[in-house]
């Protein structure tokens, strides 16, 4: 076996299910599950419809680039949302069976472990699991940004030193981020440029929750769209990462993209061919009509800024909730330890969430997550209330 594996940490969802084992949550309140970033609004009637219509197509093998009208679809929802003047959907785009497998087997095909150094992996801190394992797995050293609630979760890049940015190869970003909800400024997308120009890393942007923020007039600034207005032609050293999941309630039909710097792409495609990761393709068909369509995703973010709305006025008046700048998560100060506190919400209030420590590793001598809980706002309107109440109780 490959012993690399010995070095993957038990999954946050796995450590929860411990924590919580030998626990009787309270039998007078019905259960409300908040701890998964899984998205619980209706999937679009003509997502569904299309991939019906289209399984004929599984009577053929899909090519692992996808299929011209899929990417040229991509292609133009990315340059109408990030205001792009250009993106060639041939070499700039491919499709990838949702953004949790990309993210993981991109690290797999861009790390040199034959490297002069030993190579490193840079992701923030909390962050999503997958980064890690990525790293590891890629035969890499993990190497952690942390965001803290002190500065706002801004990305403090003097945290590393030279020694750790000579040996950086790949540098993974979510934006918005999870578990925080905060969007990256374009002053740290500035100073990320500038390392990677002066270092020579990868930077992979994970921005599967971009479509998920509350001013229809001020949606999140993304990668491409920052290296557009900075003149960074072509986008080198940059690969973007999206998807279906949470835009388009969507999560078990596994669509997302790459898109970007169009040299680390096709040497993507030639490792994804052997990988064996084409998709379905009934699910490309749905898939493209899902980009062509915004009038949906409207009504998706309103649903969320509703709950976000009603949960801020009921947490507000006793808790230090902050509303985040996009996503669906609100990342709650707990009054004790984020362990206890869930371990308590969970007894006493039959409601789940997850504890902030477990989505974070302690660095620069802190563990950045504890002390908070993730609360993924994907129940629907009434027991999501309902829950904030509850937490509200557990508070006081």
């Amino acid at each position: 076996m490959n012993p690399t594996l010995n070095n993957l940490q038990p999954y946050p969802f796995q450590k929860l299910s411990k924590l919580l084992d030998g626990i009787t949550p309270n039998p007078l309140l019905k259960p409300i599950h908040l701890h998964i970033g899984e998205p619980k609004h209706p999937t679009p009637d003509f997502i569904c419809q299309e991939l019906i219509h289209n399984l004929d197509g599984l009577a053929h093998y899909p090519t692992t680039l996808g299929a011209k009208w899929l990417r040229a679809s991509i292609a133009t929802w990315l340059m109408r949302r990030y205001r792009l003047t250009a993106l060639d959907p041939d070499t700039e785009v491919i499709p990838v069976n949702g953004s949790r497998e990309a993210l993981f087997s991109f690290a797999q095909a861009v790390i040199d472990v034959h490297s002069a150094q030993p190579p490193v992996v840079v992701c923030s801190n909390p962050f999503y699991q997958i980064y890690e394992g990525a790293a590891l797995l890629a035969g890499a050293t993990p190497y952690f940004l942390n965001t803290l609630a002190k500065n706002n979760f801004v990305l403090d890049f003097a945290q590393l030193t030279t020694d750790i940015w000579s040996r950086t190869q790949l540098v993974y970003v979510c934006s918005p981020s999870n578990p925080t909800g905060r969007v990256m400024t374009m002053e740290e997308w500035q100073q990320l440029f500038a390392l990677s120009d002066r270092y020579g890393f990868i930077i992979a942007s994970d921005e599967c929750y971009s479509e998920i923020y509350f001013d229809e007039d001020d949606p999140p600034l993304g990668a491409l769209e920052a290296a557009r207005q900075l003149g960074r032609d072509g986008f080198p050293r940059l690969v973007v990462f999206s998807s279906l999941s949470k835009r388009s309630n969507v999560p078990g039909m596994r669509s997302g993209f790459v898109a970007g710097d169009a040299a680390i792409l096709k040497k993507f495609l030639l490792y994804r061919t052997y990988h064996g990761s084409a998709m379905n393709p009934a699910v490309q068909a749905a898939s493209k009509v899902a980009w062509a369509d915004e009038q949906h995703v409207i009504e998706n973010r309103r649903m969320y800024r509703e709950k976000f709305n009603q949960a801020m006025t009921i947490l507000a008046e006793h808790l230090p909730v902050v509303m985040p700048d996009a996503a669906f998560y609100l990342w709650l100060k707990t009054p004790i330890s984020d362990v206890e506190f869930t371990q308590k919400l969970y007894r006493d209030y039959n409601v789940n969430v997850l504890p902030g420590s477990y989505l974070a590793r302690e660095a620069h001598g802190v563990n950045p997550g504890e002390s908070f809980v993730r609360i993924a706002l994907v129940a629907p309107l009434a027991d999501c209330m309902e829950a904030m109440e509850r937490i509200k109780d557990c508070c006081i």
